[in-house]
């Protein structure tokens, strides 16, 4: 019998398919279901954390919030991206991950029943953390375009109401790969302000952006500056996923509450892996590594799109992943997801739980195959919807 706050919480899906990609040991399976990426983390990640297992200082609870070497550097890069000045003492914490992060903040940011506005589709870990903390996910659609995906902004401010604790926004967004920009920040500062609400910044993957896009942190914004809670993770932009790294930055009147969920969670994170976090996000070169990186994804997302053109996907402009319409094919997305997975041999997510819309969509991740096997994407679809 489940706790009741369990009762609206499905899985992800993302595991179930993982496991029986793993368990088929094919490999020629394509493996697009998850978030993983084969790309190296950056170099002196690997050699500070080499360094970092010899020193007895890492192998240590201490200090709880987090080394100040990394709540430095953490809210360094957020002050430089945002254009606000963070205080690393006051204002910054870290987290054993971006999910985890983003945990303590709405434990700290959302009273039982309170409503945590969010786009859809959106990923289910992101609904299911809402909904674990008892607050309701109000959810704005996010709708599929020639061009890609939209999000209307004054249909996002729209959403906003008395009842609202705090609006989860995360650009590229995850796993849509649509943008959010200033015209949604202007629409969402007077609201937020009005019924005394938080942004709350997922920025796991926002350099993680194609087609000549740039990040645009919404505490640019002079309004939301003081508004603008900003969830960091080493995993994406950095591919330190095993590192489980991630960190929070915002105004000193909520981080202290979030510091004391933290340590009442996770109490602390992993201590090899945080001064390697640290030199990553320092390095002189830190920005052309990221968008190295973003470069190799980038043509990826294009082999993908040009191999299955005449198909219902939706561009991505950013993140690690694309989405196909199976309502479209005249399919649920479980079914298309068998489908490829047997006769195909490409491992895909189906949507069922992410967000209203999700259960008519597939998700394709396209971070983790090289170029040459996606070569022959099409003939696998070929194979299995004919």
């Amino acid at each position: 019998m489940r706790v009741s706050r369990l009762r609206h919480i499905p899985g992800i899906g993302v595991d179930v398919i993982g496991d029986a990609a793993d368990a088929a040991k094919d490999p020629d399976m394509l493996r697009l279901e998850n978030l993983d990426t084969d790309l190296r983390p950056p170099r002196i990640a690997l050699e500070v954390t080499r360094t970092a297992v010899e020193d007895d200082a890492a192998n240590s609870y201490l200090p709880f919030q987090g080394h100040r070497g990394l709540r430095e550097a953490a809210a360094t890069h957020v002050s430089r991206l945002s254009g606000v000045h963070y205080d690393p003492a006051t204002e910054c914490v870290s987290a054993a991950g971006g999910l985890n992060a983003l945990l303590n903040v709405l434990l700290a940011t959302v009273e039982p029943g309170q409503e945590v506005v969010v786009c859809d589709p959106v990923y289910a870990g992101l609904v299911n953390r809402i909904r674990l903390v008892g607050g309701v996910p109000r959810h704005v659609p996010c709708t599929p375009t020639p061009g890609g995906w939209q999000v209307d902004p004054e249909e996002l401010a729209a959403a906003v109401g008395p009842g609202t604790a705090a609006v989860l926004a995360m650009t590229p967004a995850m796993p849509t790969g649509a943008l959010l920009g200033p015209s949604h920040w202007k629409a969402l500062a007077p609201v937020l302000e009005r019924h005394d609400c938080w942004l709350i910044h997922n920025a796991a993957m926002e350099r993680i952006l194609f087609d000549g896009n740039r990040p645009a942190h919404p505490a640019a914004h002079p309004a939301l500056a003081e508004r603008t809670i900003t969830v960091g993770s080493a995993s994406k932009e950095l591919r330190l996923i095993g590192w489980r790294v991630g960190w929070v930055v915002g105004p000193s009147r909520i981080i202290s509450d979030i510091a004391l969920v933290g340590m009442t969670n996770v109490v602390c994170q992993v201590g090899i892996a945080q001064q390697a976090v640290a030199a990553a996000l320092d390095a002189s070169d830190a920005d052309e590594d990221v968008a190295a990186a973003t470069r190799v994804w980038e043509r990826r997302r294009s082999i993908v799109i040009r191999q299955l053109d005449g198909y219902p996907l939706v561009r991505p402009h950013g993140g690690w992943s694309l989405l196909l319409d199976t309502a479209a094919l005249g399919l649920a997305p479980g079914e298309a997801s068998e489908r490829l997975f047997r006769r195909g041999r490409v491992a895909a997510t189906p949507m069922t739980g992410w967000g209203p819309s999700g259960d008519r969509y597939l998700r394709l991740v396209f971070a983790n195959e090289p170029t040459d096997r996606l070569a022959d994407l099409r003939e696998r679809f070929r194979a299995a919807f004919g």
